[in-house]
């Protein structure tokens, strides 16, 4: 894999975790990251980083502090990148469309990662295990599952997670929020997975009435049917 890139879409994007940048001399200076020694140790993980900034960055993953806020709806972030991408959220803003299905995203990286849905393309591999991976960020999860590191801290009850979205689901179990809505009735659910299994029990066609062909009346199951037939028995 070549660590400069070059893609349509973006002039140039790191070959090794897929940032993009505008400019080659942005690229140039983010290399450093996987180049350079990295002098800065997380106190709490163990983990290195070549630039302080970095570290201070990654210390939020253990800390939950969200400094940087959206005006509109009040969320926070740990990193302003995040917020300038969420932003777009409340604009609608989607400037970067898949060629492939027309669909339509806030960001270039989430425009590349979908379209390897199409080609099919892992390009990050676990070195340990050989699985492979869409995009830089989900290997990286992966990793911790050979590591056992767990970053995630639920501040509720002390649970550790090795995924910050492991944790945001797990926090639910302690708020009962809700927040995948069924359009069909209006029932909310705190994981995504329910909110399906729900949405199937609306599609399953209506069982077939059963029918008295002495009477004609329709009854849902034969224990009721059964029991009805008695009246023209008796």
């Amino acid at each position: 894999m070549d660590l400069l890139a070059e893609s349509e879409a973006e002039p140039y994007y790191c070959g090794v975790c897929g940032k993009d940048f505008v400019h080659i001399v942005r690229l140039e200076e983010h290399m450093k990251v996987h180049t350079i020694e990295k002098r800065f140790p997380c106190e709490i993980c163990g983990k290195n980083f070549s630039k302080n900034s970095d570290l201070s960055r990654h210390i939020r993953t253990h800390t939950g502090e969200r400094p940087f806020r959206c005006d509109i709806c009040g969320r926070d972030f740990s990193m302003n990148y995040n917020l300038k991408n969420h932003l777009k959220t409340h604009t609608g803003e989607k400037p970067y469309q898949c060629d492939i299905c027309d669909k339509y995203f806030t960001e270039r990286s989430s425009l590349r990662k979908h379209i390897r849905i199409h080609t099919g393309e892992k390009p990050y591999h676990c070195t340990t295990c050989g699985d492979s991976f869409t995009d830089y960020s989900t290997l990286r999860t992966h990793l911790r599952t050979h590591t056992g590191e767990k970053p995630y801290h639920c501040e509720i009850c002390g649970k550790d997670f090795t995924a910050n979205s492991s944790l945001k689901s797990h926090i639910r179990t302690h708020n009962r929020e809700k927040p995948f809505i069924c359009k069909e009735c209006g029932n909310g659910f705190s994981f995504k997975v329910h909110l399906r299994e729900h949405v199937k029990a609306h599609n399953k066609p209506e069982p077939s009435p059963l029918r008295c062909k002495i009477c004609g009346d329709n009854f849902v199951d034969d224990v009721a049917l059964t029991s009805h037939l008695r009246i023209h028995t008796e």
